[in-house]
């Protein structure tokens, strides 16, 4: 699964040009899709009306919602220190889970805010679709 944080959300919208690439190749690929952890589109849309509508126009982009285990898990991060709210879901949805059994991959324009051990991958690093 690849998700994308509050950063990449925001960059997806402002038309960076390599997460417009992979979107687009998400799209073509059936079954495929983008994660957007709830919280953090909640994040980016709070600082920029209409944000969400740009990035949820794509067909490749779905939202991992907030629900009751999630909410739990994600306070008790918050509580524990991760960082904030859309930190700590991004986070949330790069861990293990029932539903997904391969390893998750977490865009990001700040791999400093994740713990090791997840995943990242920096939105703007020179091999992000394989070129260098």
């Amino acid at each position: 699964m690849i998700i994308l944080d509050t950063s990449a959300v925001k960059a997806l919208a402002g038309g960076h040009k390599t997460l417009n690439l992979l979107v687009g190749n998400m799209a073509k690929t059936p079954g495929e899709h983008l994660s957007i952890p709830a919280l953090c589109l909640a994040q980016a849309e709070a600082g920029e009306e209409g944000l969400s509508q740009r990035v949820l126009a794509f067909s490749s982009v779905v939202v991992d919602s907030l629900d009751t285990m999630a909410a739990v898990s994600v306070g008790t991060m918050i509580r524990d220190g991760y960082g904030g709210p859309d930190t700590c879901h991004a986070l949330y949805c790069a861990l293990p889970r029932p539903e997904f059994t391969g390893m998750s991959i977490l865009l990001t324009g700040n791999e400093d805010a994740y713990p090791p051990g997840v995943v990242t991958v920096d939105i703007d690093s020179p091999g992000m679709l394989g070129f260098h």
